[in-house]
């Protein structure tokens, strides 16, 4: 056998290994993503977004992200945008959650979240009630005595009116015998005015999910009272409000959308493109930091889930007096 066979043999044995070897770009699926986020940076839709680029990239899924950033009524400023700048578009994704449909039902919004399309449920993430360190309020039955004497009295921060964290106020004060309609809600179109306004004692408590508030509370610039899950947040003492005694449940949904007027073709090859960014080892490295509970439904699934859920929340918010 010549030398010059014997080489070509030789290097198509190793073709396998060579390809095996290559970039990760090679599995590329999109050459780029509009990522819009429907509020100001620093918040938990924000911090989804870009999660979803670092594990998309790292897996070599997309080449570049472009992302926008309208905050602003829960999502209802910046939706309409999407909607009508992006519709037609196959590679723009829009994230939101459930308070996007607790902030469409409050504002009487002419856009809602039923105008976009449905192509991921991530992630899930209770709630925490927080002070501010220098608060005279150590312990939640402190903030609970405060609430059952003058709910008015204790300006609490969250995101947009209506959304999942002021439900969940709403939900605590139904639960302590007062009436909702009472509370002193202060809404905050991103995690960081929220973070802001709270350091900064402009409120006397904060709700938000656990992710936005985690680095202050371990850096003891926050007091963590109770969290609203079924459970205790893992790798937290933090208790949960069934545990204190209150009979209230509520968490916080993320998820990624569509623009209207995408074939179903696109459709799928954005769930593709989510259900390979699930599977990435970068993707479940940050539901562990972010303690970031995994809820992922896709397509139709998905878009089933979004139905119950418009309507159980709409069903909420008029007990609440908020729709």
């Amino acid at each position: 056998m010549s030398t010059s066979r014997r080489s070509l043999l030789a290097a198509a044995a190793l073709l396998p290994a060579a390809l095996a070897l290559r970039p990760a770009a090679a599995q590329q699926r999109f050459e780029s993503i509009f990522m819009f986020i429907p509020a100001g940076p620093g918040g938990g839709w924000d911090g989804t977004g870009r999660a979803i680029e670092q594990a998309a990239r790292a897996a070599g899924l997309v080449g570049s992200f472009q992302f926008e950033n309208v905050g602003g009524a829960g999502g209802m400023v910046g939706l309409p945008r999407f909607v009508n700048q992006r519709r037609n578009q196959p590679n723009a994704l829009m994230v939101g959650g459930s308070v996007m449909v607790g902030a469409g039902i409050t504002n009487k919004s002419p856009i809602t979240i039923a105008n976009v399309q449905p192509i991921a449920r991530l992630t899930e993430e209770a709630g925490v009630i927080v002070v501010p360190a220098t608060s005279d309020i150590r312990t939640w039955q402190d903030l609970e005595a405060k609430l059952k004497a003058n709910p008015g009295g204790v300006p609490v921060g969250g995101g947009s009116a209506g959304g999942t964290d002021h439900i969940l106020l709403g939900l605590i004060l139904k639960a302590l015998g007062r009436n909702p309609r009472e509370a002193s809600y202060v809404a905050f179109a991103g995690g960081g005015p929220a973070n802001a306004a709270i350091l900064g004692g402009q409120v006397g408590a904060g709700i938000s999910g656990y992710s936005e508030f985690a680095e202050q509370i371990k850096a003891g610039r926050m007091r963590a009272l109770a969290t609203s899950g079924e459970r205790r947040i893992e790798g937290t003492d933090i208790p949960t409000l069934k545990e204190l005694g209150l009979d209230v449940t509520a968490a916080n949904w993320r998820g990624v959308f569509a623009g209207p007027g995408i074939t179903a073709a696109q459709r799928q090859a954005l769930i593709d493109l989510m259900v390979a960014v699930h599977a990435t080892p970068q993707w479940k490295e940050t539901l562990r930091a972010r303690v970031w509970a995994d809820a992922f439904l896709t397509g139709d699934a998905f878009a089933e889930y979004l139905k119950r859920d418009i309507t159980a929340t709409e069903s909420v918010l008029k007990d609440l007096g908020l729709a």
